[in-house]
């Protein structure tokens, strides 16, 4: 039988999420080879290469040279200046080819992905090969529960996060018996400081912040994330809990994450 090929190159973004994959990646036997994002990855990191985003080409080669075919984007690219990214030949090719299949923000990312698989790479979903990183089974993972009152807003959330994921207009919702915010281009940080903001005189908590997987979204370059400032933000909210996918949420500090929501009443449930 032959052999897996435990080779695999990490492209990284901002924050703490592509640290935590390359060490569990590296803890479950893979081979990383760490590029880094010029602009946006966290110098800490010590990338084995670091390229700016329209530099595709040379990072090709370099994956080529070591034997990779196998690719793995994690971390936030927040602002991108356009003016920066001057991409090289095998950059064009791919971002043509980009351009001519996406609709919107999921499709663009299908397309990239589609792009470079015909170039010979597979793009490999982060939590697929660090399961870990999630929520591995549904149910509530808190020892805080949800309430009666509770599970109507996050009936609500879910139906709510599905219909708005159909239209790609963003992956979170706020519910409190009616809709409190959805996310839209700002980003769920954001959208839980308005949340803040919002219901900071309010004297009764209650309600629930939901973090969904949007319909046919590509969880190989898109990956959904909450850590403990997500938790802080939506007890300063007033909210009861905290609604995520199983398997496709990475959870930044799992054990952390947990400890901060029972310590601030909060309820996590995976669905």
């Amino acid at each position: 039988m032959k052999k897996e090929n435990k080779k695999v190159a990490l492209f990284a973004g901002a924050l703490s999420l592509p640290f935590l994959t390359r060490d569990t990646l590296r803890k479950n036997g893979w081979e990383v080879f760490v590029v880094g994002l010029k602009n946006f990855y966290d110098p800490a990191l010590e990338p084995d290469l670091v390229i700016r985003l329209g530099n595709g080409g040379r990072a090709a080669r370099e994956c080529k040279k070591r034997g990779i075919h196998k690719l793995v984007f994690v971390g936030a690219l927040g602002h991108i200046n356009l003016s920066d990214i001057r991409p090289d030949l095998w950059s064009v090719g791919v971002l043509l080819s980009v351009l001519k299949h996406q609709r919107g923000y999921d499709s663009m990312a299908v397309a990239f992905n589609k792009a470079l698989e015909k170039r010979g790479y597979e793009i490999v979903a982060a939590q697929d090969l660090a399961p870990e990183l999630t929520f591995e089974k549904p149910g509530i993972q808190t020892k805080v529960k949800p309430s009666k009152s509770d599970e109507h807003d996050i009936e609500r959330a879910i139906q709510v996060s599905h219909t708005i994921g159909v239209e790609d207009i963003g992956a979170s919702v706020v519910v409190d018996k009616q809709v409190v915010a959805v996310e839209a281009a700002e980003g769920t940080a954001r959208m839980l400081d308005r949340v803040v903001e919002m219901r900071k005189n309010k004297r009764k908590s209650g309600g629930v912040f939901a973090k969904m997987t949007k319909p046919g979204q590509d969880l190989r370059i898109d990956i959904p994330a909450i850590g403990i400032d997500t938790v802080r933000a939506v007890s300063a909210a007033k909210l009861h809990g905290i609604i995520v996918n199983a398997k496709t949420c990475f959870v930044i500090d799992k054990p952390a994450v947990i400890a901060a929501a029972n310590k601030a009443k909060i309820f996590i449930k995976a669905i």
